[in-house]
């Protein structure tokens, strides 16, 4: 049973989102017509979040238009849930570094970096590497980069599958590591320990046992990091094309 925290929704039903190109455009922030939409939504069901980013990112996205990102949505998964909040109050986090140990986190940082200086692309800005808490993210074009440098490199990735080629080498190198090495976004990809994918944010909700969870992303092919939890059982995956589509996709479904 759903505990009393959701009682008050219409239905015992989860919704929760990707962010880049699912609730705003890639690094930009949520429309107002956007947050009009998740408002009347946490009406019926509990919703939340759930990114590889850190929380000073999203909160750039999502604490728009006067909300705060952490008390607009029952659920805040940062970082694919290492970093979590519920109904505003902070939950217990994890650590990449303790996972890995520093010593093996030093060579695969070391690798990653002779790598990236190796690698002939048009381009390379800043910040080609960025620990968080649960992960590190990887830009081989930096992610310093402005929006049409990211957007040109996108489309150079998708020719040339620069990001794939890394991801490959990564795999082959740290075979023995227990990491899962995947693409999301447009620059970048993320290297965390298997099972802490966004499947990871199910664990924090599983307490509330909802009738159905429900997740909308867009990289939700194998490979992409939203297909662990698109594909998962315990999930009916929505499969979007950016933040217009998800509009029209929850108006047709919860809000009709």
């Amino acid at each position: 049973m759903v505990s009393a925290a959701f009682a008050n929704r219409a239905h015992k039903k989860l919704v929760l989102f990707d962010v880049d190109e699912t609730l705003t455009l890639a690094r930009q922030s949520a429309s107002a017509e956007m947050l009009d939409v998740l408002r009347a939504l946490r009406e019926k069901v509990a919703i939340g979040f759930v990114s590889g980013s850190d929380k000073k990112k999203i909160e750039e996205q999502l604490s728009v238009h006067g909300n705060d990102a952490i008390q607009f949505f029952d659920y805040a998964f940062f970082e694919n849930g290492l970093v979590a909040y519920k109904l505003g109050q902070p939950l217990e986090s994890d650590s990449f570094i303790l996972y890995v140990g520093e010593e093996r986190y030093k060579k695969l940082v070391t690798f990653i970096l002779h790598y990236i200086a190796d690698l002939d692309i048009p381009i390379k800005r800043g910040t080609f590497m960025e620990f968080r808490n649960g992960m590190v993210n990887v830009s081989p074009i930096g992610r310093n980069a402005t929006l049409q440098e990211r957007e040109d490199f996108n489309k150079y990735d998708n020719e040339h599958g620069i990001r794939a080629a890394f991801v490959k080498e990564l795999r082959e190198k740290f075979s023995d590591y227990g990491l899962t090495f995947s693409i999301g976004g447009k620059i970048s990809f993320d290297v965390f320990p298997n099972g802490w994918d966004k499947r990871y944010a199910l664990r924090r909700v599983e307490d509330e046992q909802f009738e159905e969870i429900h997740f909308f992303g867009d990289k939700t092919d194998p490979g992409g990091n939203d297909h662990e939890i698109f594909a998962d059982p315990r999930t009916i995956g929505h499969t979007v094309e950016g933040p217009a589509h998800t509009i029209r996709l929850l108006k047709e479904q919860f809000l009709s």
